[in-house]
């Protein structure tokens, strides 16, 4: 019998997983020493010993593991899984069907109903994403679901659970048959090259799929778009087949540019009519400024903190400079497409950056669009912070 671990919440938390919320913090329990084997089953209790929750012990960045079900009769075991993957795959029923996007995430982590676990689906091929070694303690079963589900090339996987939430480098491939990489996937028509074998990230951000349609479809016709924070130019694909007349990309990572040169290649754009710049994005805006260079479009979607030899960015301080060093190089009208993933701050406070920056400059905003997590990153209401992406797209007025 596998040993069940009491976890003690403290009398102030009690409401709060009364009221379904996911996660295990540590702040929230009496007594976290009573944890010593990642993967272990939790129940937990109040102070009168009066069942709460249960869940699994893993740590990761956001806490001490997750709440799997508040059903004290249900059993954490291979047909808990099948149930909550196959209810998450036939929500998305609709993303199998549709050939102009082979792509999406077909399990979101607590969103649909177990936190720390995340399962996307590359034409074919299977992504699993494990956030801390308690989840991964799950992965037969996991395995086991989509094994019966059948009908896969290959399952890979992202061991994410190094230290400080950091991916462990490792061959990636669970089983199925070895991919031929890049495969080239398609998103609203568009093609973008993956590869689930090469480093934590695989080429794109399947989360701002929204945005990129609609800088496509309704704000890149004719305009000169700088994709700032580029990575492999994928913002910058949808801008030219949207009819950009131009797009330059800038990005500090030297992989950047072959990968977005590949990306324009495979949808039959002319890289050398773009322009590709290995940079520091706040050496560009320097650079640009003083070449008097101006956009009509900029992306702004930069990772929630960064450092370089010369700079660090946190997305809570430091977006405001970045709406300001948009502005001075943006055209009259210009439009600017503001971007963030940072969990710790709701789309309100994000408003509030985006204001700032164009105080700062004593200039005034229209707001044209909002955009938070596509539909296939299911999201749970009681935990806000899973609903992280916010994206603004906003006009200068002049």
């Amino acid at each position: 019998m596998t040993q069940i671990i009491e976890l003690i919440v403290k009398h102030d938390f009690v409401r709060q997983y009364k009221n379904k919320y996911p996660l295990i913090n540590k702040e929230s329990i009496v007594n976290p020493d009573a944890l010593s084997r990642e993967g272990a089953i939790v129940h937990l209790h109040d102070d009168h010993h009066t069942f709460l929750a249960k869940g699994y012990y893993g740590e990761q960045n956001k806490g001490l593991g997750w709440v799997l079900s508040f059903d004290e009769g249900e059993k954490i075991d291979g047909v808990f899984f099948k149930n909550k993957i196959l209810t998450a795959i036939n929500k998305r029923q609709s993303f199998y069907k549709d050939e102009s996007t082979t792509a999406f995430r077909i399990f979101n982590g607590e969103g649909d109903g177990i936190g720390g676990l995340t399962i996307d689906y590359f034409d074919g091929y299977y992504l699993i994403n494990w956030y801390s070694e308690g989840i991964y303690s799950f992965k037969e079963k996991v395995i086991t679901v989509l094994d019966e589900l059948g009908d896969y090339k290959a399952i890979y996987e992202k061991k994410r659970f190094d230290s400080k939430g950091q991916y462990i480098d490792d061959d990636d491939f669970v089983k199925g048959v070895r991919g031929e990489f890049p495969i080239i996937i398609k998103e609203n028509g568009m093609n973008y090259a993956v590869y689930l074998n090469d480093g934590a990230m695989v080429g794109i951000f399947l989360d701002q799929r929204d945005v990129r349609q609609a800088i496509r479809d309704q704000y890149a016709k004719g305009k000169h778009v700088l994709n700032t924070f580029s990575y492999t130019g994928a913002f910058s694909i949808a801008a030219s087949l949207g009819g950009a007349s131009k797009t330059t990309s800038v990005d500090l990572a030297k992989r950047s540019k072959s990968k977005t040169i590949e990306q324009f290649s495979i949808n039959g754009i002319d890289f050398e009519q773009q322009d590709i710049i290995v940079m520091d994005v706040f050496d560009y805006f320097k650079y640009a400024k003083r070449k008097d260079l101006k956009f009509d479009l900029i992306i702004l979607d930069p990772p929630s903190f960064a450092r370089s030899k010369k700079h660090t960015f946190s997305t809570a301080k430091n977006y405001p400079d970045l709406i300001k060093d948009s502005l001075a190089i943006l055209e009259k009208n210009g439009v600017i497409v503001a971007s963030t993933n940072n969990a710790s701050f709701g789309m309100k406070k994000f408003k509030g950056f985006i204001e700032k920056g164009f105080r700062t400059m004593n200039m005034k905003f229209n707001i044209l669009d909002e955009f938070a997590l596509p539909a296939d990153f299911q999201a749970d209401r009681n935990f806000k912070q899973g609903n992280y992406l916010k994206v603004v797209i906003v006009q200068k007025v002049n």
